[in-house]
């Protein structure tokens, strides 16, 4: 397999790197370290693509912005890769409101770049879309729910497995970040429906891993280690800061697009997260990294939540494992913790 990740540097597209690299498969990485420009030096990726440089065997990197729509083409033709893993993104909420025309071209339209570059040349080619669960917009809000002394939960047993597919995507606030990753992912499942390519959208939840260059506008347990461990403030947003995610190692993420590649399925979406298993509020976090780190967590609260973020978020992942039963999740939250934790200190 000769293999292609766009935003080879990040933390889902070094993981698959990472993976695939090690499996013995040829791997290009696309990355033009957009991150330090949407998010500062804390945001920088450079540390990481000197890392797979450093480490993979048959990895290369190629500079490219995404926006570039020749350029994108030409690389294509270039690298004729054999599957495409599409990771890189503009992922925050708030980076989105103040700048749409750059968020909308990272999500949207860099997307749509490489669909057709891939139709034109290689549309035989599966390809792997890192999509987000906030293209459910705040639609999840509306499930009952039950406030428990450290967490929301859903109210109602049949939810208790959690959000599948079937959630509505229209008619709910998204945030400008939310409302880009929609076009890009009816863009995938088109290219997949209309002219039959094996494109999949991946709607992850709290995607996490220890070299995620996490910020406050993106990264939540990253960040929230990092935060613990130099012993600065973390800001609660809201919603008593029993808000709930589900958390999915990077290395398990990479795992699942392996199954998808050796049996891909045209169009199709799955809600990618940890699950229940690995769920937890932003107070429930603050104790497992004080745990972990023996650290205390600092930390202050404003009242207003972010626009459109969700109360309880947890990945309904039985449609992943009826169609992938070899696949799932396998690194707990303690561990996820650990790593992080392991990095940072590291790094």
């Amino acid at each position: 397999m000769k293999l292609l990740v766009t935003g080879s540097s990040g933390l889902i597209g070094s993981a698959v790197v990472e993976h695939f690299d090690a499996l013995g498969h040829e791997v290009v990485g696309i990355d033009n370290n957009g991150r330090a420009d949407f998010f500062g030096p804390m945001g920088d990726t450079r540390w990481n693509q000197r890392r797979l440089s450093e480490t993979c065997r048959n990895f290369r990197h190629v500079e490219l912005d995404l926006r570039d729509r020749a350029a994108v083409l030409a690389a294509i033709r270039e690298i004729m890769p054999t599957a495409i893993v599409h990771c890189a993104a503009q992922p925050s909420h708030d980076l989105a409101a103040s700048r749409p025309f750059d968020d909308f071209d990272t999500n949207a339209v860099a997307t749509l770049n490489l669909l057709e570059a891939a139709r034109l040349t290689v549309r035989d080619a599966p390809f792997v879309h890192m999509s987000t669960n906030k293209v459910y917009g705040d639609a999840p809000n509306e499930i009952p729910l039950v406030e428990l002394p450290t967490r929301w939960d859903y109210a109602r047993p049949e939810d208790a497995h959690g959000i599948d597919e079937s959630m509505r995507i229209d008619q709910s606030k998204h945030s400008l970040f939310g409302a880009s990753k929609v076009a890009g992912d009816i863009l995938v499942q088109e290219y997949g429906r209309y002219f039959g390519m094996n494109t999949t959208c991946l709607r992850g939840g709290c995607l996490t891993g220890p070299h995620h260059s996490g910020v406050e506008l993106h990264g939540f347990l990253s960040y929230l280690v990092k935060v613990n461990l130099t012993g600065g403030t973390y800001t609660v947003y809201g919603y008593k800061g029993k808000q709930v995610r589900d958390n999915i190692h990077s290395r398990d993420v990479a795992q699942f697009i392996e199954a998808y590649l050796r049996a891909p399925r045209p169009g199709e979406v799955y809600n990618l997260g940890g699950g229940r298993a690995n769920s937890c509020s932003i107070l429930e976090a603050f104790d497992i990294v004080s745990q972990v780190t023996g650290k205390p967590m600092n930390w202050t609260y404003q009242d207003k939540n972010r626009e459109g973020d969700h109360i309880c978020y947890i990945s309904d992942l039985a449609k992943m494992r009826a169609h992938y039963p070899e696949w799932d999740v396998r690194i707990p939250l303690s561990r996820i913790f650990e790593e992080i934790a392991g990095a940072w200190a590291h790094r």
